[in-house]
């Protein structure tokens, strides 16, 4: 009777990796969110979705459907109350005919003939924009009162707006923790892998950059590189953000570089930056992708800052940082919802980007095998 041998596949880090992740329901849907937000810049980049941002077809703050237009109302009882009534006012006799033919309880509403007074451009300008029209030039468009979630002191619809900044301030944070854990994994590598002199260099390298307030930081460079962009502001995070990923690579190299498989490639021949980057590189790089998902959620949160303090994007470019600097003085008006708009999507996707993370770390955990 033989014995019957059977083999059994050993299993991953990424693909037990995967079955944890799989487990976690809370970590699915958040990453649904991820993938939906990635589609929604996808089609904005590839102008399948809102390319028409900028186009002005609301009136100036126009509130959300839900809401509704308000009109510009003057009621009896303020008009009462009011200081006296300049001589000098051309509106003086429309008010005192209107407030005359009302009653005391119903409100003067004052409409565009009761003015009485005409634009003297109005009809050379309606033949100009007419004439335009016919040839293609120009779309005359009467502007909406209401939109969906309302518009800007432009106009512009503040749910494209929303989507097109989603675009920048998500593209700007995957860029910026891209290049910053690339710093952050070069430099670590070469500490933790030669050590000695080399070693102490970067620690003090690090320590400078870490001694130093973090938004006094980002400042200082935005400062010195001065021109704005979406390249500066990538830039000056990533030459901001690049310490964290080195310690903890760092640390991982100092202890694989002993290990028996070090040891073997040493036998064999190998250079330092094969054993480096194609040996020991391999079973650290968990380190190094859960780094780039922690640091997407810092960085959006750095635009934010730096949009708000006049160092983010252009004019011209809009993203989130720069939604809420414009937010801050509509909230004095009244005009809460372009506030409303980009601190919802933003918090939608920095909750979603955070559960996703912890679930990535612990999934990633070899202690957890």
């Amino acid at each position: 009777m033989h014995a019957k041998q059977t083999s059994q596949e050993s299993t991953g880090l990424w693909a037990l990796a995967w079955r944890r992740l799989r487990s976690d329901h809370v970590a699915m849907l958040a990453l649904g969110v991820l993938a939906g937000f990635l589609c929604l810049i996808s089609l904005s980049s590839a102008g399948l979705l809102a390319k028409d941002w900028e186009e002005e077809i609301g009136t100036s703050y126009a509130p959300p459907h839900f809401i509704g237009a308000p009109a510009l109302e003057i009621h009896n009882d303020a008009a009462r109350s009011a200081p006296p009534a300049n001589p000098f006012d051309p509106l003086a006799d429309v008010i005192n005919q209107l407030r005359a033919s009302t009653n005391e309880s119903a409100p003067i509403v004052l409409t565009q003939n009761d003015f009485g007074i005409e634009d003297p451009l109005a009809a050379e300008m309606k033949e100009i924009y007419a004439e335009l029209a016919k040839k293609g030039q120009v779309a005359v468009r009467e502007r909406q009162a209401t939109l969906p979630f309302g518009a800007d002191k432009w106009g512009h619809d503040i749910l494209k707006k929303t989507l097109k900044g989603a675009e920048t301030s998500i593209i700007v944070g995957l860029l910026a923790a891209f290049l910053a854990t690339l710093i952050g994994t070069i430099f670590g590598a070469v500490a933790g892998y030669f050590g000695g002199w080399c070693d102490d260099f970067f620690n003090w390298f690090y320590s400078i950059f870490t001694s130093i307030p973090y938004l006094l930081l980002i400042l200082s460079v935005a400062a010195v590189l001065q021109q704005k962009g979406i390249t500066t502001i990538v830039l000056i995070l990533a030459l901001t953000g690049w310490t964290g990923p080195f310690r903890l690579i760092r640390g991982e190299y100092l202890k694989h570089r002993s290990r028996e498989y070090v040891w073997a490639a040493d036998a064999i021949g190998a250079s330092h930056l094969r054993k480096m980057f194609v040996h020991i590189f391999p079973n650290v790089s968990h380190v190094a992708l859960v780094q780039v998902s922690i640091l997407v959620v810092s960085f959006i949160k750095s635009e934010v800052i730096l949009s708000f303090l006049g160092f983010g994007v252009p004019v011209g470019v809009v993203s989130w940082g720069s939604m809420l600097n414009e937010a801050q003085n509509e909230l004095i008006l009244g005009k809460w919802w372009q506030l409303f708009a980009a601190t919802t999507a933003m918090a939608m996707l920095v909750t979603a980007f955070s559960l996703f993370t912890d679930a990535l770390r612990d999934a990633l955990d070899p202690k957890l095998k």
